[in-house]
């Protein structure tokens, strides 16, 4: 029989929010530092980008591999050693004596999240009841998102004061915190006896899924390739200081927090229709940031609302393709996780060639607005397909304008009997 949810808050997504919350700052921490580390390093601004699009790339190879290598393994273990991982990427960066040096201790850190938050989605997922799935994968997020609000503001403002090196060994005590935070609050969780490679793999077979993870990659590339170099548009474009960043960078993290619960919420209740509509107003967005930027109180409003609107998305973009996924979602949770740091990747690339180009530090503001009109547009139609099948073979009592998920659950026994691990729904 299903495991029976309960209302109250489970004790493990908390410590999945304080490993999000360590793996946040990591993934983000440097982007308010970037003018220091390329001065240390003798570095070019885009080349000091690097440090966030390789993060990126190395996230996006760690989330598929190490979700594939450990699909059969007890989770707890993995989550534990994952952090290891980070604990000791985040260490080299804190001691590095070269750029090089330091670009290995950003990758080292980086093969650690995406198998972190594919593998913790699933378990949030399983921890409640069915509609509440996207709520809980959005309570796991809201690490990343505090990250955002108090963490790299923070880091960058330790930077500014003791040097960048402090805040990596800041992120470094907190790797330990959450290290010892899984151990004492998240229970152990087998995988399902019937896990295999080939069955998690095969998944990403399904077109719903690579389309899913397309509208992932474009998303967060429009969010990230904008966030980036947000500390030189700031400064050289809208005229503030440089002691002003960190507060400034905390109006984006309120926005994060923000839109990160609340887009859960909107996904629980109508999963694509909340996306399209989310993804439309991120392009807005970034349009009128890109047009305002030389105006102080309009740039106050756009690094919120970038932040909100943005990460809104998360929670729903996760869902979606473990939804469609069905039986096997724990490499496509993974990939979708890959699919967001590629996204960071190629966005933070795109706008590093702008710059480069000399089309200003406005320009990856529109780099941004650009991939995320891609976004919409990839959705859409893919959104359309999915209805129209939902519509010529409806089960009863399903809604038939959004996908219909079946309930995700720890161990649940099947028509045959048989007992299997199903961590997310799948279309009817």
């Amino acid at each position: 029989m299903t495991k029976k949810k309960t209302a109250a808050l489970p004790a493990g997504l908390i410590a999945l929010a304080l490993g999000g919350f360590g793996i946040g700052l990591t993934e983000f921490g440097p982007v308010g530092l970037l003018p220091q580390i390329a001065t240390d390093f003798s570095v070019t601004e885009s080349v000091a980008g690097y440090l966030v699009s390789g993060y990126a790339l190395a996230v996006a190879f760690g989330a598929i591999a190490i979700t594939a290598a450990f699909s059969r393994s007890e989770r707890k273990k993995v989550l534990l050693s994952l952090v290891v991982l980070f604990i000791v990427g985040n260490l080299i960066s804190a001691v590095a004596s070269t750029y090089g040096v330091m670009l290995a201790g950003r990758i080292i850190a980086a093969l650690c999240h995406g198998g972190f938050f594919g593998i913790g989605a699933v378990l949030a997922a399983s921890m409640v009841e069915e509609k509440k799935k996207a709520g809980a994968i959005s309570l796991m997020f809201a690490g990343l998102t505090v990250a955002n609000v108090v963490g790299i503001p923070f880091g960058t403002f330790v930077g500014q004061q003791f040097g960048w090196r402090a805040t990596f060994w800041v992120i470094t005590g907190i790797g330990i915190i959450t290290f010892l935070g899984i151990q004492f609050l998240v229970e152990r969780s087998r995988a399902s006896e019937t896990a295999g490679l080939r069955t998690e793999l095969g998944a990403l077979r399904r077109p719903q899924v690579l389309l899913s993870a397309m509208v992932s990659i474009l998303t967060f590339g429009g969010v990230v390739g904008a966030y980036t170099y947000i500390a030189f548009t700031l400064t050289e474009v809208s005229g503030f200081a440089t002691s002003s960043v960190p507060w400034l960078l905390l109006l984006f993290g309120v926005g994060t927090f923000a839109g990160n619960i609340i887009g859960g919420r909107l996904a629980d209740r109508a999963l694509d229709r909340s996306l399209l509509g989310i993804l439309a107003g991120l392009v807005l967005v970034l349009v009128a940031f890109a047009l305002s930027a030389t105006i102080w109180w309009a740039v106050l409003v756009a690094m919120f609302l970038l932040g909100a609107v943005g990460f809104a998305t998360a929670p729903g973009l996760q869902l979606r393709v473990m939804h469609f996924a069905g039986d096997a979602p724990t490499v496509a949770s993974g990939t979708n996780i890959a699919a967001l740091n590629v996204g960071n990747a190629i966005g933070a690339w795109i706008g590093g060639l702008a710059i480069a180009a000399g089309l200003g530090f406005v320009s990856p503001l529109w780099v941004g607005a650009a991939l995320a009109a891609g976004a919409f547009l990839v959705l859409l139609p893919t959104s359309i397909a999915s209805r129209r099948r939902a519509a010529r073979a409806p089960m009863p009592g399903a809604p038939i304008e959004e996908p219909v998920v079946r309930p995700v659950s720890g161990h649940v026994e099947g028509h045959d009997g048989h007992r299997g691990d199903v961590a997310s729904g799948a279309p009817r």
